[in-house]
């Protein structure tokens, strides 16, 4: 069983996000939180929410153990972008990219030999 949450739309680039999602991929549940916890940045924070609505849903939705739970699939994907411009010298103009993210998260269930084997 699996339970997943998405987070849309997140006003930050994906590629500040990348390197925290590599940090709790695979990793218990509760491990994760704790890495996300400890772990400095804006990105660690909105990762957290995801995390932490995802472990609800299993929860409440699955009726899932929250101690049974790891981290099967992490994803920062490019969101839209918004485009402003920023006067320049000499009349000249430059882009500001202002990105953004959507953030998803699955959790999966240990099955019952990867329990045996963790103990």
């Amino acid at each position: 069983m699996e339970a997943r949450a998405i987070a849309k739309y997140v006003r930050m680039s994906p590629i500040k996000l990348k390197p925290v999602t590599n940090l709790i991929r695979g990793k218990g549940l509760n491990e994760a939180l704790t890495i996300l916890k400890f772990t400095p940045g804006r990105g660690s924070e909105e990762l957290e929410k995801v995390v932490q609505s995802a472990a609800a849903n299993a929860e409440n939705n699955f009726e899932l153990d929250r101690d049974d739970l790891y981290v099967a699939e992490v994803y920062a994907h490019y969101g839209p972008t918004m485009k402003r411009w920023r006067p320049g010298a000499q009349g000249r103009a430059s882009m500001i990219l202002k990105r953004s993210s959507h953030i998803g998260v699955v959790l999966k269930e240990k099955s019952s030999t990867e329990k045996e084997a963790g103990q």
